[in-house]
Parts: structure tokens; sequence; C-alpha cells
């Protein structure tokens, strides 16, 4: 893994000024083969595109791919390191927009996330804030999600 890089950090009382912002991108991360297959015993979504080697060699990918809900599931690793609000209490993640996977992300290969503050709401004690995040494939050219996430940060 490369060096982590330095996050967007604000306090809780600036976020407003943070929309606009670009985040990271964060460092690389791999999704190896047994975080996929721990994964599929875990939700019970055992597709042979993400389980069954010969299966999968036969499908359009050629190889085992990560399962799209395991890689936007991997999103606060790499959330931490591109993103920081500073002098609240809770944050929590009210949930997501938007989501597409237009590219696979073949067992094995390593992705990263950036993303853009895309809108920050006055909430009871606090804010709700929009990121759109983009969770890019290591030498691929179309990422492999497109995500809107909505947290909310509260004083």
């Amino acid at each position: 893994m490369s060096h982590a890089p330095s996050p967007v950090t604000t306090t809780i009382d600036d976020l407003q000024d943070l929309v606009g912002a670009e985040l990271g991108p964060s460092s690389w991360r791999e999704i190896p083969q047994a975080d996929i297959d721990t994964y599929a015993v875990l939700t019970g979504d055992d597709n042979p595109i993400h389980v069954d080697a010969e299966a999968a060699a036969a499908s359009p990918y050629g190889g085992r791919i990560a399962h799209g809900m395991l890689t936007l599931s991997m999103v606060v690793p790499h959330l931490r390191e591109i993103y920081q609000v500073t002098g609240g209490g809770m944050g929590i993640v009210y949930g997501f927009d938007r989501i597409r996977f237009p590219n696979a992300v073949p067992s094995g290969a390593r992705i990263r996330v950036s993303g853009t503050v895309m809108t920050v709401a006055d909430i009871e004690n606090g804010y709700q804030v929009t990121l759109r995040l983009v969770f890019h494939v290591e030498g691929a050219a179309k990422p492999a999600c497109v995500a809107d996430l909505i947290l909310r940060h509260y004083r």
C-alpha cells in the first residue's frame, strides 16, 4: 500500500466551506480472493462469478470478480484517508443515493477512492453532507463504483 494522503480536514463549524472540495485519492487497497470468499459466506451471495474459478474463467470477465457491494463497503478506510471532520460529536452514514457499478474489480485488483463534496445542509444539531465518491480500479479506464454517500455530522 502506498503512503496515505493527507485528508481534507475541517471542523464541524466550517463544513459549509467544503462544498466543491476535491477529496483524495486515497491509497490503493487490494481486494484479495480471500475477502471475496468471506463476503460470499457472510452475505450468502455465492454467485459463481465471485467464487468459482472455472465458471468465472468462462465468463466475459475471464476470472473471478469482487461483489459490487463488497467494493462499496470498503468505503470507510478509504474515506478516513481523504476526509475528516473534527470538533463534533457523532458522525454516521445516513445512506447512499445513486449507486452505479460501471466496471468489475478483478480478484486481487487494487482500488482507491476519490470524491467531491457536493452539498452541505443544516440539520438539527449538525450537518448533512453529500459526497460523490468514485472507486477507481488500478489500471482500468472506468471506475468500479460511483456513489453519492450521505453523512450526518452532529455536534
